[in-house]
C-alpha cells in the first residue's frame, strides 16, 4: 500500500486536473470570436476551476505573499465605488503592512550571507513564526472566499467581477455580504482544496525550517530563491493561460505529496525549536529520568530523519527510540547502539552521536530545551561522555589554534 500510494495520488491528480482542461477547452469552443472567447473564458466554469487550483497552490507556497499580493492585485482592478465591499485581505491596511514584512524578510536574507548565524537565527525564527501564522490563517480565513466565486460560477450564479495575479478569471474578488455556498458544492470541494492547500504548505514551510536549521546565509538564500523562482513561474504561467497554470500546480501538487512525510516530521521539529527559542524553555526545563523526548537523526534502523519520539533505558540500561510515524498510528521502536554514545553540545541545538572508526554519526536532534543540560540528559541515558559539536567545536578549535585556549597545568615533578 505504501508504494502504490504516490501512484494513485498521481492518478487522482491527473483525472482532477483534465477534467479541469476539458471544461476549459468546452468553453473556449464555444466562443464565436476572439473577443468574445476572452471575456467568456474570464467566467467559464473549467477556467474557473484551474484558476481557482492555480491561486491556491500559489498562496500555499507563500502564504503571506500570495494573500497580500492577491489582495493588491484585486484592490487596484475593483472600480472604487466597489473597494469598500471588498474582502479583508484587500484592504490596503493588510497587504501594505504585510508586504512590508515580506521586504523585512527579503532584506534579512540577501544580508544572511554576511551576519554571524547567531545574528541572524532570532529573524529565522521569527520568520519561521509567521509563516506558520499566516499559513493557518489563509487556510481558515482565505481558501474559503476563494472557493465561493467558483461554486458560484458552477452553480450560474456568475464570477466576481475582479481579477487576481495568479488568476486571470478574478477569482479573489468576493464580496463579504454576498457568500452563498451551494451544500454539495461546499462540502465536495473545501475538504479537497484545504488538503491541497495544506500538502503543498508543508513542503514549501520545509524551507523555512531548513534555513532555521542551516548556519550558512549562502544556503538560506538559495532555497528562498527556489521557492521564488517556483511562485514566479505558476504566477506568470497561471496568467497567461489558466489551463497551463493549473497543469503546473497538478506537478506542484504531486511533489508535495511525496514530500510531505518528510516536510511534516521537519515542520514539527520547526515548530518545537520556535517554541523553545520564544519561551526560553530551558531556563525552566530539565530532563526527565527516563523517556525523554528527541528526533531521531536519520541513521537509526527503519525511523525516518526528524522522527519525533522517546528515548526510553531498559532496567539493563541499554537505550531504545520509540516513536509513532505521524505521530498517531501504531507505536514502533528502533535500538539504540550500546557503545560509542556521547551527547553533544552545540551552539543552537544539541546531538547525541556515535562514534565509530574517528567518525561521528548523529543519533538524534535534541531541541533547544536541552541547551545547557547536555549532562543532565547523559546521565539519565546512561552516557557517559559530553562532547562540543558544530559550532561550538569550530570555535574551540579556533580559540585553541590561536592559542586563546585555557592551558592545562604542567604535571608536577616527581620526586
Amino acid at each position: 500500500m505504501k508504494r502504490s500510494t504516490p501512484i494513485i495520488v498521481f492518478v487522482f491528480c491527473l483525472a482532477l486536473v483534465s477534467s479541469v482542461v476539458w471544461a476549459a477547452g468546452q468553453s473556449s469552443k464555444s466562443a464565436k470570436t476572439a473577443k468574445t472567447a476572452k471575456s467568456a473564458a474570464a467566467s467559464t466554469p473549467g477556467v474557473a476551476l484551474a484558476g481557482t487550483l492555480s491561486q491556491i497552490t500559489g498562496v500555499a507556497i507563500s502564504p503571506l505573499l500570495g494573500v497580500s499580493a492577491v489582495g493588491a492585485y484585486t484592490w487596484f482592478r475593483a472600480p472604487a465605488e466597489q473597494r469598500a465591499s471588498l474582502p479583508w485581505y484587500t484592504k490596503p491596511a493588510f497587504w501594505l503592512t504585510a508586504l512590508l514584512v515580506v521586504g523585512a524578510c527579503a532584506c534579512k536574507d540577501s544580508l544572511g550571507a554576511a551576519l554571524p548565524p547567531g545574528l541572524k537565527k532570532p529573524f529565522d525564527v521569527a520568520e519561521t513564526l509567521e509563516n506558520k501564522l499566516s499559513g493557518m490563517v489563509a487556510v481558515g480565513a482565505f481558501v474559503p472566499f476563494t472557493l465561493d466565486s467558483v461554486v458560484k460560477t458552477l452553480g450560474g450564479g456568475g464570477a466576481a467581477t475582479a481579477g487576481s495575479p495568479l488568476a486571470a478569471s478574478g477569482l479573489a474578488m468576493i464580496q463579504v455580504g454576498a457568500i452563498d455556498f451551494s451544500w454539495a458544492g461546499a462540502i465536495l470541494m473545501f475538504p479537497l482544496a484545504a488538503a491541497i492547500f495544506v500538502v503543498v504548505w508543508i513542503t514549501s514551510h520545509a524551507i523555512n525550517v531548513l534555513i532555521l536549521l542551516s548556519p550558512w546565509g549562502a544556503v538560506d538564500a538559495a532555497l528562498k530563491s527556489f521557492r521564488l523562482a517556483v511562485l514566479s513561474l505558476l504566477t506568470i504561467t497561471a496568467s497567461i493561460n489558466p489551463v497551463v497554470g493549473a497543469l503546473l500546480s497538478a506537478v506542484i501538487i504531486v511533489v508535495a505529496w511525496l514530500c510531505a512525510g518528510w516536510a511534516f516530521r521537519l515542520t514539527i521539529y520547526g515548530t518545537l525549536f520556535c517554541w523553545d527559542f520564544f519561551t526560553v524553555r530551558r531556563l525552566r526545563f530539565r530532563p526527565a529520568a527516563n523517556d525523554n523526548w528527541v528526533f531521531a537523526g536519520g541513521k537509526l534502523g527503519q525511523a525516518p530523519a526528524r522522527t519525533y519520539g522517546r528515548l526510553h533505558r531498559n532496567d539493563d540500561g541499554g537505550l531504545v527510540f520509540n516513536y509513532r510515524p505521524w505521530l498517531v498510528l501504531k507505536a514502533r521502536r528502533a535500538e539504540v547502539p550500546a557503545t560509542g554514545l556521547a551527547v553533544g553540545r552545540g551552539a543552537f541545538y544539541s546531538t547525541i552521536v556515535v562514534r565509530r572508526d574517528d567518525r561521528e554519526t548523529t543519533l538524534f536532534l535534541l531541541p533547544p530545551r536541552y541547551r545547557g543540560h547536555e549532562a543532565d540528559l547523559a546521565h539519565a541515558c546512561n552516557i557517559r561522555d559530553v562532547i562540543d559539536v558544530g559550532l561550538r567545536r569550530a570555535w574551540a578549535w579556533l580559540k585553541e589554534t590561536l592559542g586563546f585556549g585555557r592551558r592545562q597545568a604542567a604535571p608536577a615533578a616527581g620526586g
